[in-house]
């Protein structure tokens, strides 16, 4: 039994050496018509990385990127670097270098670690928009055993990650539970920041990470305990934990949530959080046979911000499509778990305004449920609204059962399965056609749905 212990006690020191003098990165974050910003991180260790970024092809052009650090007081050594003065619709390679003393090459010089981007098309008023496709999907979980439940782990095939890297997507947008905060995680800073760095520094990932642009928004296990709002008292370092480890274009309003929005091509998307204002899941939902206006899961002030960041989009006559991401269920009528529709004042409030203010090309989409599907949902006096739901990515799995067994709301579903999802936009201006595609661990797909334009319009 000694001897076990001291074999046991080895292999974790080992492990906590390597970790403290790990290079994680580099991880594209969002790109734009001239500039794009790459996250890196040297662990434990505040150690040097020089950053070089020049047009492909041409490495004699390439120019010295400054560092900024995120995380000056913070428990790991976390950089981003912006790439700046770009040209629209380039190729760019870019070159990050540790200078750690555990990276080193065979003839002892320090290792490099390489990426590439392409910037935006600058479309407007010159040519039709782009074609493009994007991945989305949620519920990461890798297994640390001494930490996780006893029984079978919860986490699933990670192969899908490398599946994913391959794919020629423009970007990937993380719909929440990125990572998963454990009993022993949540009620300590420490563990905030641990369990982030932990999974993001996880091999298989690495390629992912730096094979196109990522975007986020959060649930509750990459927030904290699992159902929790607004009450979390550590809800002020998880957003640090977030806003550190994620290269949004925005996060919030400065002070809180961690809201945002993000342009590509002719879509907008509106990223919201689920759980800074939210309310306890099972307040009751009316009170006197009306909706109860104190139970939100939006919070007034992001409601407001969205309905302004929709009105602005709907002036925009480039955009076709306008995807609302939040880490609930929307719409579904026939789940018996939390979504927008349980906090009826907000649910309709939304609803309403998207009728009242005629915006066109509105679509949901959300993680959460552990499994993928696509929920349609008639309003009168407006167009069919839909909610596509995309996961698990790694945790896991659940069949359709009770209620959600013979759905009359779903179009489409996938249970049982690790999925992602992988969302083209292609076709000429004012047809333009989206569609889903839900695909599994080794790329095969499982299922397939598309909505035109013309049908999400008043």
């Amino acid at each position: 039994m000694q001897k076990r212990f001291v074999v046991l006690l080895a292999v974790l020191l080992l492990a906590g050496a390597a970790f403290a003098q790990a290079f994680i990165g580099p991880v594209l974050g969002p790109v734009s018509f001239r500039s794009a910003s790459v996250w890196a991180s040297t662990g434990e260790v505040r150690a040097t990385v020089k950053a070089r970024i020049w047009p492909a092809g041409n490495k004699a052009a390439a120019k010295e990127v400054t560092p900024q650090v995120l995380t000056p007081n913070g428990p790991y050594h976390m950089l981003r670097f912006d790439f700046t003065g770009l040209e629209p619709g380039s190729r760019y390679e870019y070159e990050l270098t540790p200078l750690l003393p555990a990276n080193r090459t065979a003839a002892g010089g320090p290792r490099s670690v390489n990426g590439q981007f392409t910037t935006q098309v600058l479309f407007q008023w010159r040519q039709p928009a782009p074609d493009f496709s994007f991945l989305t999907g949620s519920c990461a979980y890798f297994n640390e055993p001494a930490y996780d439940r006893p029984g079978k782990p919860y986490g699933g095939d990670s192969s899908i990650f490398e599946t994913m890297a391959k794919e020629q997507a423009a970007f990937m947008l993380w719909l929440g539970d990125n990572w998963y905060t454990r009993d022993v995680d949540y009620s300590s800073t420490w563990g905030l920041w641990y369990r982030a760095i932990r999974d993001r520094s996880m091999p298989v990932l690495q390629n992912f990470w730096r094979s196109m642009g990522h975007l986020a928004i959060w649930d509750d296990h990459d927030y904290g305990p699992n159902d929790y709002g607004s009450s979390y008292h550590l809800k002020q370092t998880s957003r640090e934990v977030f806003k550190n480890m994620w290269l949004n274009p925005s996060t919030g309003d400065g002070q809180d949530g961690i809201y945002t929005r993000y342009t590509y091509a002719d879509v907008d998307f509106f990223m919201l959080d689920d759980r800074w204002w939210r309310s306890y899941d099972r307040l009751p939902d009316s009170v006197n046979g009306q909706p109860n206006a104190e139970k939100q899961m939006m919070g007034r002030q992001q409601l407001a911000w969205l309905k302004n960041e929709l009105r602005y989009s709907k002036g925009n006559p480039y955009i076709s499509f306008r995807i609302i991401s939040i880490g609930s269920q929307v719409l579904n009528p026939g789940s018996p778990f939390d979504k927008l529709l349980d906090f009826s004042a907000e649910y309709h409030d939304l609803i309403n305004f998207i009728r009242t203010e005629k915006i066109d090309g509105v679509l949901f989409l959300t993680g959460d449920r552990h499994h993928s599907e696509i929920i349609k949902v008639q309003h009168p006096g407006v167009y069919p609204l839909y909610d596509i739901t995309c996961s698990p990515l790694t945790s896991g799995t659940h069949a359709f059962n009770g209620k959600e067994a013979s759905n009359p709301w779903r179009v489409l579903g996938i249970d049982k399965l690790q999925n992602y999802g992988r969302i083209s936009i292609s076709g000429g201006r004012s047809n333009r056609s989206l569609k889903v595609e839900f695909v599994g661990l080794k790329g095969e797909k499982l299922g397939e749905w598309a909505v035109n334009e013309k049908e999400l319009r008043f």
